[in-house]
């Protein structure tokens, strides 16, 4: 994970690519903040390479077509005033992939994950206002909303929150 990272950090995707076995598109860089707060939270804590970003993969064309991942790993402080127990996804994907269904996709999925292998049941999203796309995929899971704040780089945000029952397979 972390050489995948350091390669698409130096703005080599040809190597990052070859690292995740995908083509990845340069719009990946179009957003480092996200390749940096990922690298310095898995240096910080190894552990968090199970809830750390992951590429989002079309797989018959063997492309990065977004990404997706958790923030943090499960029950960080900053949470419980919405939830205890609980991760805050975030998701992107890239032109020309947008509105075909692949982030909510992708977020059924890691929720879908993050329940049945480690009994995570709340779920944190924050989605600017103005972000229709966004706001019809946490709806769509009947995400409720439950606050709203200003986020430093992104401006403000509506926070939601779906809880879900135990997963039968959970552990």
């Amino acid at each position: 994970m972390l050489p995948a990272l350091d390669a698409l950090m130096a703005g080599d995707v040809s190597a990052g690519g070859r690292l995740i076995g995908a083509r990845i598109p340069c719009d990946l860089l179009a957003d480092p903040d996200v390749l940096t707060l990922g690298r310095d939270r898995l240096k910080a804590d190894p552990a968090y390479v199970l809830w750390s970003p992951r590429a989002i993969i079309l797989a018959e064309a063997a492309t990065m077509i977004g990404h997706i991942g958790f923030h943090t790993s499960p029950d960080p402080e900053h949470l419980r005033a919405f939830a205890t127990g609980a991760v805050e996804v975030g998701y992107t994907v890239f032109e020309p992939w947008r509105r075909q269904g692949f982030a909510r996709e992708a977020l059924g999925a890691l929720m879908a994950w993050a329940s049945a292998e480690h009994g995570v049941l709340n779920f944190i999203a924050s989605v600017s206002p103005d972000n229709v796309a966004s706001l019809a995929v946490v709806r769509g899971f009947q995400f409720q909303e439950v606050g709203a704040h200003l986020d430093e780089a992104d401006g403000p945000e509506t926070i939601f929150l779906r809880q879900v029952k135990p997963h039968p397979l959970a552990r």
